[in-house]
């Protein structure tokens, strides 16, 4: 049984962590605000650009655009895996990296293109340490997110990949984030149009012609794919971060009451040892 002094230290070093977590938990939950209004205010862009696409899928018939063509059948799989860079945040990581490892095996051939460090680094331990990569908190996040789209986008122009598909994380709520994996790259006219009744051809006058917007408005709707997966990653991840942090502050409070409740017995044994002890010799002196 661990002696009173034993249990102290532990007790001790058991209060430092929970202390640590108690200010990972602030930090996360003032960061979680900070991204969901990061979301908050690009959503109205990703709003009209959605609906822009829309207006524009149904008023032409076909576009020249590589994107809305199959890329080369023969070339790999290109797949942007997308994690935090840090981690104590549960089994958040892990479980996009389970997603992007699910993917490889049905899909063996796979070029990786990764964004956090996380990500950056199980690629790496994979085999394939020379891969383009990102990291996710970077000082601006539109230019990095234009940077990953740029380089994906010339490698399917190019043929050296076959498509384009991102594995990132969705946001649930605050209690459940779980991994998705979207094809980006050949668009389909039913994702952009998200299922929703498109306007009557001709109802929107584009100057120059509709294909040639849309041509200039696919690029960026890549970029903005990119970057919105960004700042859901980022929400995702500190919330993440606060559950697994405020799980273990309670969980260190439960060990801290264990620990005081062993300590407290050891103590008392200890006490009831040394009276047994001053009876007995007590007794002996009276005895002799």
């Amino acid at each position: 049984m661990p002696s009173v002094k034993d249990l102290r230290e532990r007790i001790r070093s058991l209060k430092n962590t929970q202390q640590i977590t108690k200010a990972m938990k602030q930090v996360a939950a003032a960061k979680i605000r900070r991204a969901e209004q990061a979301q908050k205010e690009a959503r109205p862009y990703a709003d009209t650009l959605s609906e822009m696409l829309r207006d524009l899928m149904a008023s032409v018939g076909s576009v020249d655009h590589p994107f809305m063509k199959p890329g080369n059948a023969s070339a790999p799989h290109g797949l942007i895996l997308m994690t935090a860079d840090k981690g104590l945040a549960g089994a958040f990581n892990s479980n996009i990296i389970r997603a992007g490892e699910l993917y490889v095996r049905a899909t063996p051939q796979v070029a990786w293109y990764t964004v956090g460090v996380k990500a950056r680094n199980f690629v790496r331990r994979s085999g394939h340490p020379d891969h383009p990569t990102w990291v996710l908190n970077a000082p601006s996040k539109i230019e990095a997110a234009r940077e990953v789209a740029h380089r994906v986008t010339d490698d399917f122009v190019a043929g050296k990949i076959s498509n384009i598909t991102l594995i990132s994380p969705k946001l649930i709520s605050m209690l459940s984030q779980k991994p998705e994996t979207r094809a980006l790259v050949p668009i389909a006219r039913d994702a952009v149009a998200g299922g929703e009744q498109a306007c009557p051809k001709g109802a929107v006058e584009f100057a120059p012609s509709p294909e040639a917007v849309l041509s200039r408005l696919l690029p960026k709707y890549l970029e903005f794919t990119i970057f919105s997966a960004m700042l859901e990653t980022d929400a995702a991840f500190f919330a993440a971060q606060l559950l697994a942090m405020n799980n273990a502050t309670d969980n260190a409070g439960k060990l801290i009451d264990e620990l005081t409740i062993q300590m407290n017995n050891a103590r008392q044994a200890a006490i009831t040892k040394e009276l047994l002890e001053i009876v007995g010799g007590a007794e002996a002196l009276v005895n002799g």
